[in-house]
């Protein structure tokens, strides 16, 4: 699917669209009711915000069950950035794995550097995420 690919995007709603006035560096988010939000304030180029749109769409598609869940561990580097943000701190172990694999989806750097093992649940997203179009 290439990036920027999905139907899953909304407008943001007026509340949604405060919160990003107030946390521009929030660039998207994959919202409560499964569709995908861009922070219209957000300074990201268009090409980060197509990366930023296929990221919160994986995570939906993953929080869904409409892709096999990430079932991976996560190495200490990782697990020292998701710690250092009280969101991924405090979020299910499941949210922190589809945070990760999300990011290592679109080549997200602050997802660290992938395990082989979650180098192949990537893999199989892609693919999912292709027959998903």
């Amino acid at each position: 699917m290439p990036l920027g690919k999905t139907n899953m995007i909304r407008k943001p709603f007026p509340s949604e669209l405060e919160f990003f006035k107030k946390n521009p560096k929030v660039s998207g988010m994959a919202t409560e009711d499964n569709a995908v939000i861009i922070n219209p304030y957000s300074s990201l180029s268009d090409a980060e915000k197509q990366a930023v749109a296929q990221n919160e769409t994986a995570r939906v598609l993953i929080r869904t069950g409409k892709v096999p869940k990430p079932n991976f561990a996560l190495t200490k580097e990782q697990t020292d950035y998701l710690d250092t943000s009280s969101y991924y701190k405090d979020a299910k172990e499941e949210d922190r794995l589809a945070t990760i694999a999300a990011r290592l989806f679109t080549g997200d750097p602050t997802s660290g550097v992938g395990t082989q093992e979650q180098k192949d649940y990537i893999r199989l997203l892609r693919t999912e995420m292709e027959r998903k179009k």
